[in-house]
């Protein structure tokens, strides 16, 4: 790893750590229900939304059960999935659509719409060809929004099945996506927002603008008849003809608003085709460091705020610890990966020196303006976090430097993960480490002083095996019919990796690609969005069963027989067990797909 890469990694993480600290103090405010300083005026606009939903205004008469938290949770994600769909299936006759954009497929806006409820934002269309201004702001921004706040109320309440004791509430769901929403999200967007506008990030709602090229440019292109066929010459071959291109279509938009969330909530769904390489979501070197920022400062500052919400601040940093360390050695992999050069370019003689003073390393499906090294830790901390925002092409990337963010998504999202979800997902893997360390020395396992019983466990399998269930079967499925197979531009191991982070990718709801699948078909379009709401869904409920029940037990006392859950030997522990899931659920898939393409080019 160059002396570049190693700088940029430790002042991310050191400016990462300095804010995540202030924001985990106002996030423990938020799920505790207390004031939120200089937010007090937003008060009365809370109490206003609570008699619209019929919320009542005093605290103790607000608890839900956690059945009932995961019902309100599953009506109100189902009505938004619902709403953005029926919007898609109309946006040529509503307002806001300059460019007369023709309504949504219905495949593709039922992946579409289950893709930004579930907080994937998967996206198999060019946003900037398929989506008009108001759908773009009405359905996918707000739904960036919503599952954000989401992913947050479940952690919220997860947490008070640790804290509570001998409680049947685990919270109110319309309360804790409220706040969530009034306190966190939309302050934060709106800072955001005004940044990126300051760095070059476009906000309009003009009509796309076609200039004049600098540079005509000549191609050629297939002649076709009047009955649009393609024209035959006397040896069967196709005919072409020349064409000039003299113009350029610019593509508008209010951009910069949905950037800011995109990021901030994990989403990842791009305005542009191009996601985050695009100049006008991300145009400069210092948008691009704080965009990274955006993705992880709400999952750090949720583990700080974690540790005040159960009275101990060593359980955050013992959390916080554990991802660092996985998403430290992951990155630095990618970083070594990605700076090596490339062999089959280098067999061609092609020049891939990155500038005129540095040479060396895979800059195929990279933007300059970036370099090697920040679109490296990009691709890290877009997988690591369920984001998916890119802003390089993870498909050019080298084999093992494509199969880390693959394997970050694969372990479940949970190293620093998504908003609210990487905090749950990895304290479900805490559960798991307590109760293979009970059985180590034949006690009753114990985490944050409740006891982790058979119930738990049962929830705590379900919720970890859901995805891989769904990667691997829907992989399994693809590669076995033609409509699947029909996808692949790359054949070989490399066509079966982009069908494997496909599948990753949904299920995990992290929303990158391999995008050499063509994957806006109707197979794949059905088969994602599937993956992707039982993904999603399918881990939730049980981890609200999960803080139902810690809820209803006694916070037992710390004695000389507990372990201790904030140490070095835990943090450990923890890191074994998210590695060892992470190792028996996929490296067999692995060393079909990225390992064999590695051994393959480097003729190994």
């Amino acid at each position: 790893m160059t002396m570049q890469s190693f700088i940029l990694l430790a002042l991310f993480l050191a400016v990462l750590l300095a804010l995540a600290w202030p924001l985990g103090i106002v996030l423990a405010r938020v799920g505790d229900g207390g004031r939120i300083p200089g937010l007090g005026w937003l008060l009365r606009v809370e109490q206003l939304l609570y008699r619209a939903a019929g919320v009542p205004l005093k605290a103790e008469e607000r608890g839900q059960g956690w059945k009932s938290y995961a019902i309100a949770l599953l009506v109100f994600n189902g009505v938004g999935a619902l709403f953005t769909y029926g919007l898609q299936r109309v946006q040529a006759w509503l307002p806001l659509n300059p460019q007369g954009l023709a309504n949504v497929s219905p495949d593709s806006s039922f992946n579409t719409a289950v893709s930004f409820v579930a907080n994937t934002n998967w996206q198999g269309y060019s946003g900037e060809q398929t989506m008009s201004y108001l759908v773009q702001m009405l359905a996918l921004t707000c739904q960036n929004f919503f599952s954000a706040a989401t992913g947050m109320a479940v952690a919220y309440a997860l947490i008070r099945g640790f804290s509570s004791r001998s409680a049947k509430s685990i919270g109110n769901f319309w309360v804790d996506a409220t706040r969530s929403t009034l306190y966190v999200l939309l302050p934060l967007s709106l800072l955001f927002s005004v940044f990126l506008m300051g760095q070059g990030v476009i906000q309009n709602f003009s009509a796309y603008k076609d200039v004049a090229l600098l540079d005509q440019v000549s191609y050629t292109v297939p002649k076709t008849g009047a009955d649009g066929q393609p024209v035959l010459d006397a040896q069967g071959q196709p005919v072409t003809e020349a064409m000039t291109a003299t113009t350029q279509t610019i593509a508008m938009g209010p951009v910069a608003s949905q950037e800011a969330i995109k990021m901030l909530g994990t989403n990842g769904g791009g305005f542009f085709n191009a996601n985050s390489a695009h100049p006008y979501e991300n145009p400069t070197a210092l948008s691009n460091f704080v965009q990274m920022l955006a993705i992880f400062i709400i999952p750090a500052g949720l583990c700080f705020a974690f540790g005040r919400m159960v009275g101990d601040r060593r359980q955050g940093w013992a959390v916080l610890g554990a991802m660092t360390l996985l998403f430290v050695a992951t990155t630095a992999v990618v970083l070594v990966a990605e700076q090596q050069a490339h062999p089959a370019l280098q067999a061609l003689g092609v020049d891939q020196a990155m500038s005129a003073v540095q040479s060396g390393g895979n800059m195929e499906g990279k933007e300059t303006r970036f370099g090697i090294s920040a679109s490296s830790l990009f691709a890290a901390v877009t997988t690591a976090a369920s984001c998916g925002a890119v802003n390089a092409m993870h498909d050019s990337f080298t084999p093992i430097g494509g199969m880390i963010p693959m394997l970050l998504i694969q372990f479940g999202e949970v190293i620093f993960g998504g908003v609210g979800s990487g905090l749950y997902g990895m304290l479900v893997f805490a559960i798991m480490a307590v109760f293979i360390a009970g059985l180590m020395i034949g006690r009753t396992p114990e985490y944050l002083g409740k006891k982790i019983q058979a119930y738990e466990m049962k929830m705590t399998s379900i919720a970890i095996l859901v995805t891989p269930i769904l990667v691997l079967s829907g992989t399994a499925i693809a590669v076995m019919t033609d409509v699947g197979k029909a996808g692949i531009a790359n054949p070989g191991a490399h066509g079966f990796s982009e069908i494997l982070y496909a599948f990753s990718s949904a299920a995990n709801n992290n929303g990158s690609a391999f995008a050499g699948l063509s994957a806006n078909t109707p197979f794949y379009n059905t088969m994602l969005a599937v993956a992707m709401w039982f993904g999603r869904f399918a881990v939730i409920v049980p981890i609200l069963a999960i803080a139902g029940s810690l809820a209803g037990k006694q916070r037992l006392e710390a004695n000389a027989g507990t372990m201790p859950t904030h140490g070095a030997m835990f943090i450990g522990l923890l890191v074994g067990v998210v590695v060892l899931v992470g190792v028996l659920n996929y490296v067999p898939a692995l060393a079909l797909g990225p390992v064999v393409e590695h051994l393959q080019l480097f003729n190994k």
